[in-house]
């Protein structure tokens, strides 16, 4: 070997059985990393889930604060995002300031070469580690965890195990805390009738109810409360499941508490219904009240639960969303013992509940809505809802109005449509539909008159399978099966035509 050759050898070369290409590609390893050893540009993120229950501003200096230790001999931090009042079961592309972070991906002059993570539980939870360790190494951004001592490895199996039991973990916490709450509420709702929080229904206003049960609060300060019934809207309660066990429809109750200017909950209370607009009392919310079995004086928990549900099934990567369902009386929590004073006897509201709207002249058996959601306005477009009408089943259209309010001068006139007046025309609708699509054959013996319960059943299915509506022009006393470009059938005539044809028949 030449002097020249050898002086530009690594030590280690040929002449001492080592690899020369693998000496090589180690010394210029190691001369990147000494350049860049402390010129690495992090982006912290952190998070707090309550800002009600923790303070965010002790939260973050202390998530900065091990993050910077993490990073103090490899580079410093030059960008901030922090999450304050966001869960980690929300996945990042739904938490504002991850949302962020991860935006600026993408962007080369984004002013940030790594993510340093002060907790990981403050970062991820569940499966969200494993869909996003691929964005940050296919835009060539490191993470760096504490959990791991430095940078996260994404090729490393001992790196790949931790994450998956750190995720396992945070998700097991998050279970165990739920599932301890809600045993809690349940005993408490149970033994104790504690009241847990909440608007307190119409009705009832919060009371003191003494020092806390837990000692540690009670040495806070903190106090127990209770439902007591309140002055001015107890009585009103008190006459809606009268004047509903008197027999009176929700609808008429809600129609008098209009008429006699009684204010409606969001109104009598409007620091505690923002949401809502005070205008005047409902038919859902008059339905609501007589449903309340607090009224009773027990105190009821867990009627209308929060449940978590995929914000979209096609994409469960969007991760999971808190909504509120209304649950079977099975499932509620009533308290062994009357909680409060009540407002109702529990006597007199399961009667109310057991209430029912007579289904027809002779029973719920004879009241059959064949054409139930297949009917459109054609004033208004509108669904015309099912009614007993003179004894007959009807679809009726009252134009967006209700029997619970009271009907301007401008509101047109309830539209009624009988079902024997649209089954005569039935089959002809049938074939006007099929002629106009230029699909079925308009001789098929299936779109033959009906002469038989079945033969009508029929059609009505046929109708339905094809998404078919119905609609009835009350001016013009027309009914087509589709769009507009479907010849319709006149099936009423005003009463001086009748007339006319009876003289002249």
């Amino acid at each position: 070997m030449t002097p020249v050759v050898a002086a530009c050898l690594p030590s280690g070369g040929v002449g001492a059985g080592g690899d020369v290409l693998a000496s090589w590609a180690e010394d210029l390893t190691g001369r990147a990393r000494k350049d860049t050893r402390g010129s690495l540009r992090f982006a912290f993120y952190g998070r707090v889930s309550t800002e009600d229950w923790q303070d965010p501003v002790t939260s973050r200096a202390r998530q900065v604060q091990q993050a910077a230790m993490l990073v103090a001999e490899h580079g410093v931090i030059t960008a901030e995002f922090f999450d304050i009042g966001e869960s980690r079961r929300l996945p990042w592309a739904r938490r504002p300031q991850s949302a962020v972070l991860v935006a600026q991906l993408a962007d080369a002059g984004r002013g940030w070469d790594a993510v340093v993570i002060g907790e990981y539980e403050r970062a991820f939870y569940g499966s969200q580690y494993a869909s996003m360790a691929p964005l940050f190494e296919h835009y060539g951004v490191s993470l760096w965890m504490p959990e791991v001592g430095g940078r996260v490895d994404w090729h490393a199996e001992d790196h790949e195990d931790t994450m998956m039991a750190l995720g396992l973990s945070s998700k097991r916490e998050i279970t165990r805390t739920r599932v301890r709450v809600r045993t809690a509420m349940a005993a408490q709702t149970l033994e104790q009738g504690r009241y847990l929080g909440g608007r307190p229904p119409y009705g009832y206003r919060i009371a003191d109810a003494g020092p806390h049960p837990n000692k540690a609060h009670a040495a806070w300060g903190r106090r127990a409360h209770k439902l007591e019934p309140d002055p001015v809207t107890a009585p009103v309660v008190s006459w809606m499941f009268s004047q509903r066990l008197a027999g009176h429809s929700a609808a008429r109750i809600t129609r008098a508490l209009n008429d006699a200017g009684v204010p409606c909950p969001s109104a009598a209370d409007p620091g505690r219904n923002p949401h809502r607009t005070g205008s005047g009392w409902t038919l859902r919310t008059v339905a609501a009240i007589l449903a309340n079995p607090r009224y009773t004086g027990r105190q009821v928990w867990n009627r209308q639960p929060s449940l978590a549900v995929l914000v979209d099934p096609a994409n469960t990567g969007l991760g999971h969303k808190q909504v509120q369902r209304w649950n079977l009386p099975e499932g509620w929590v009533i308290s062994r013992h009357p909680a409060h004073a009540a407002l109702v006897s529990e006597a007199d509201f399961i009667t109310v509940q057991q209430i029912e709207v007579p289904r027809g002249p002779t029973g719920p058996a004879v009241r059959q809505y064949l054409f139930a959601g297949l009917i459109a306005c054609g004033r208004r477009g509108r669904r015309l809802e099912s009614c007993w009408s003179y004894g007959r089943p009807a679809y009726r259209c009252r134009h967006g109005y209700t029997s619970a309010t009271i009907p301007g001068h401008a509101r047109p006139k309830n539209t009624y449509l009988r079902k024997d007046q649209i089954l005569p025309h039935l089959a002809a609708l049938a074939i006007l539909r099929a002629g106009n699509s230029g699909e079925p054959d308009p001789d098929d013996a299936g779109l033959a008159q009906p002469t038989s319960p079945a033969d009508v059943a029929d059609l009505i299915d046929q109708l339905r399978a094809a998404g078919t509506i119905l609609t009835y022009d009350p001016d013009n006393k027309t009914l087509r099966a589709g769009d507009r470009d479907t010849p319709s059938v006149v099936i009423a005539q005003d009463r001086q035509q009748r007339a006319i044809e009876r003289r002249t028949a």
